[in-house]
């Protein structure tokens, strides 16, 4: 969850606009985590949830029960893939090192040109700055475009990232 109360906060306001925006919500099957959170907020207000998890993660009890559907697969390419073929963008919020890796990944996946679904960032307070900070550094240094490091959407507000991401229709 963090140590700062506005990650949750934050993860609860993503919720709300999803399903505002009558976004259904397709995450990794946890309970556990900020994406819980977003799970739980969407399920509140009677949106769709699906999640997809391991069967590795379910059987260690971090499955969502409440879940609209919940797809158990054998390993963790299956899980990304089918999540990816699921979704119509993609967002990461605050969390660890699999965040980091699963949005570096999708975005590659674009880069790469196989899909063309918008992948953003939700930098909430600051979370992101150096991540952000590194990205620019590969641009300067010479060892990504700007053209790939703009496919990484990134903004501080739930509002303004969905707007950039064309997904507030």
């Amino acid at each position: 969850m963090g140590f700062d109360p506005i990650y949750q906060s934050s993860a609860q306001e993503v919720g709300r606009k999803l399903v505002t925006h009558k976004y259904d919500l397709v995450y990794g099957g946890g309970s556990v985590g900020l994406m819980g959170v977003v799970a739980d907020e969407v399920l509140s207000l009677k949106g769709q949830v699906t999640g997809v998890i391991t069967e590795k993660l379910h059987a260690w009890e971090v499955g969502h029960d409440g879940l609209t559907q919940l797809h158990i697969v054998k390993t963790m390419h299956e899980r990304k893939a089918l999540m990816a073929q699921l979704s119509d963008g993609f967002i990461a919020l605050p969390g660890g090192i699999g965040t980091l890796e699963e949005i570096t990944e999708i975005t590659t996946w674009v880069q790469l040109g196989y899909h063309q679904k918008p992948c953003g960032i939700l930098n909430i307070a600051g979370y992101y700055n150096a991540f952000i900070t590194l990205l620019d550094q590969m641009v300067i240094q010479g060892f990504l475009d700007a053209k790939s490091r703009n496919l990484i959407i990134i903004e501080s507000n739930i509002d303004d990232l969905l707007a950039k991401m064309s997904l507030n229709s």
